[in-house]
């Protein structure tokens, strides 16, 4: 077994980490035209975006990258969004991409890198509006669901699942995270525009269902309303105990189903989402008490937000035989644990993007270490790439969103530049980002169309060019 040392030296943060990944230039020929539809062809157009294109594609010195960030950027913009006013408010239904239907989470990740435009483009900042108006729209449907349609008359193809489905939902795999980021994108819009107009009586009705949800899934008096199971044999896409998950202690933490994978958690407590509850509870007291007077209400997120972090502090923090120290993935109260990492955010590598902890965080550096390192079974390495994974498409595929999240969560330049280099040696030609590829042949991919793992590309050049500009003026 290795001993601590032994296994920093060998993660991939140790000295053989920056090796760069084999060039993959030969897969395909084709100069770098553009890949976004034409013009007649988009969901929406916003100057303020365009504008932004056009200045950060003359900063990027690499042809390659400036080309893929070109296709990423506004990917979620030219593709999925359905822009309209109902009841004299906007609505914006956001599509995932391949899969015509509205996930909490991917919604948000998928406009989020937008809102620092907000302000330059009152059509943008509407169409923010309308996706946190939409948001609340579903969560008053159902807390507890995933993913959405916009026409209630559509019918699911999982309407057969053992939950309640109702008119309207996709999907209904409770997800902590879901609700995290309504409450994200929800307050980092008043953030950034100052405009607290999207508070209005539904937005608060919404969120006082999102604090009873999770108290209601703290299960300190009964197991709850909410169960699922789904008999299509897949493993990862229904729950034990008849829908309930595991056995737990109760020990403050709230269950969480299933990851932002969407796959079935197996210990009940997902770590890296109740990190995430946390944040967001925090920023949602905020709102109640700075713009809706209503400080017992504030009291309530805050408290709630205290009895999490302090159950995270106490029972997550595990020692690992290999990285000392770290947070565990998943646990149940009792002392069992999970230790490994998934690519889909929120994550154990995330924990500073979510704004949880620092970078600077012993227990997160040891964390980060054994994440991107042989330690976390689901870390793989190949001719092509090395990078985190997860069970939902299997061992030998990393997921580009683990290499984007990498790069954000370290200050390291050479780091940075290997996650590019990665980045942009394994789209395959396609000039888009993919759920998933094999790491020894980035043709065997899955998704094509990912808007989220797009957008959040985008985000992460318009990140490097406000904060590492010198990076992106290097060729690779």
């Amino acid at each position: 077994m290795l001993n601590r040392r032994n296994f920093i030296k060998k993660s991939s943060l140790g000295l053989g980490f920056f090796a760069l990944p084999v060039s993959a230039k030969f897969l395909f020929t084709e100069d770098y035209i553009s890949k976004r539809p034409s013009l007649d062809q988009r969901k929406f157009i916003s100057q303020a975006v365009e504008n932004t294109i056009k200045t950060i594609k003359k900063s990027i010195a690499d042809p390659e990258l400036a080309w893929m960030f070109e296709n990423c950027f506004p990917n979620t913009l030219d593709t999925t969004v359905k822009f309209y006013q109902k009841n004299n408010k906007p609505y914006s239904y956001v599509i995932t991409g391949d899969i015509d239907a509205m996930w909490l989470r991917d919604s948000s990740a998928q406009v989020y890198p937008y809102l620092s435009l907000a302000n330059e483009d009152e059509k943008l900042k509407n169409l923010l509006k309308g996706v946190i108006n939409k948001q609340v729209e579903c969560v008053l449907l159902d807390p507890y669901a995933n993913a959405f349609f916009d026409d209630a008359s559509k019918i699911s193809e999982w309407k057969a699942d053992s939950t309640e489905m109702k008119p309207g939902i996709h999907e209904r795999k409770w997800e902590i995270d879901s609700l995290c980021y309504v409450m994200r994108l929800s307050y980092n819009y008043w953030k950034t525009t100052g405009d607290s107009s999207v508070f209005d009586a539904d937005w608060k009705k919404a969120m006082l269902q999102i604090l009873q949800t999770f108290k209601e899934q703290q299960r300190k008096d009964s197991k709850g309303s909410y169960h699922f199971q789904r008999s299509n044999g897949n493993p990862l896409d229904t729950q034990f105990g008849g829908g309930y998950g595991n056995p737990t202690k109760k020990i403050g933490l709230i269950h969480s189903m299933f990851r932002p994978s969407d796959d079935a958690t197996f210990y009940p407590f997902l770590i890296s989402s109740n990190m995430f509850a946390v944040v967001s509870l925090k920023e949602t007291a905020e709102i109640f008490s700075k713009i809706l007077k209503d400080e017992n209400s504030s009291a309530q997120f805050k408290n709630l937000a205290k009895e999490v972090d302090e159950a995270i502090q106490k029972y997550a923090i595990l020692n690992h035989p290999e990285a000392g120290k770290i947070y565990a993935l998943e646990i149940d109260g009792f002392g069992n644990a999970l230790f490994m990492d998934d690519a889909n955010v929120p994550n154990l590598l995330s924990i500073p993007y979510l704004g949880y902890a620092s970078k600077e965080d012993e227990v997160y550096k040891n964390t980060r270490k054994f994440s991107l390192s042989k330690a976390n079974p689901w870390y793989s390495e190949g001719k092509f790439a090395k990078g985190i994974g997860g069970p939902h498409i299997g061992e030998h595929k990393i997921w580009p969103l683990g290499l984007i999240m990498q790069a954000l969560t370290t200050d390291n330049d050479e780091e940075i530049i290997y996650c590019l280099k990665t980045l942009k040696a394994t789209h395959a030609g396609t000039g888009f980002i993919h759920e998933s590829f094999d790491v020894d042949n980035p043709k065997d991919y899955t998704r094509s169309w990912f808007a989220w793992a797009n957008t959040l590309f985008g985000e992460l050049i318009l990140h490097l060019y406000k904060t590492k500009p010198e990076i992106l003026k290097r060729k690779f």
